[in-house]
């Protein structure tokens, strides 16, 4: 394998079984790897929006209370309210964190993609990246 960039319509892309031996499988491939890039700009927006939209839901004093992590644990016992916000909390979280791993999940596919040194390969992950970040930041702004 070259330790370099080359201009090649052979590669193998993350797994064995995704050998590319011809121009159109390296079309394809670019296309799957550039839409990979696209989705990891898009969670990355997605990821962004559920962390406001779940911190502007909850009660100002609730939110800086859950993010500061005070402990109020040592008297008495919580309203069924306050336990109803922290359970929404912990779901939103737990949400959140479930989207993060997929965003790295996919962000590792994409780096090892252009592992292969393929120069198609890494500038359809710098188009999608452009591409993606093009598309998706705007959608930052709209409420």
């Amino acid at each position: 394998m070259p330790m370099h960039f080359i201009f090649s319509d052979e590669a193998v892309l993350l797994f064995d079984f995704w050998r590319v031996h011809s121009p159109t499988g390296m079309a394809l491939s670019v296309l799957v790897v550039l839409l990979l890039a696209v989705l990891y700009e898009g969670i990355k927006v997605g990821k962004a929006k559920l962390l406001h939209k779940t911190l502007e839901s909850l009660p100002p004093t609730t939110s800086q209370q859950l993010i500061l992590e005070q402990d109020q644990d040592s008297t008495g016992s919580r309203s069924t309210s306050d336990n109803r916000t922290r359970l929404r909390w912990f779901l939103c979280y737990f949400g959140q964190s479930l989207v993060h791993v997929l965003q790295v999940v996919i962000g590792y596919f994409v780096m090892l993609a252009v592992m292969s040194y393929n120069t198609w390969i890494f500038l359809g992950v710098v188009l999608g990246s452009a591409v993606g970040y093009y598309l998706a930041y705007p959608l930052l702004n709209m409420t």
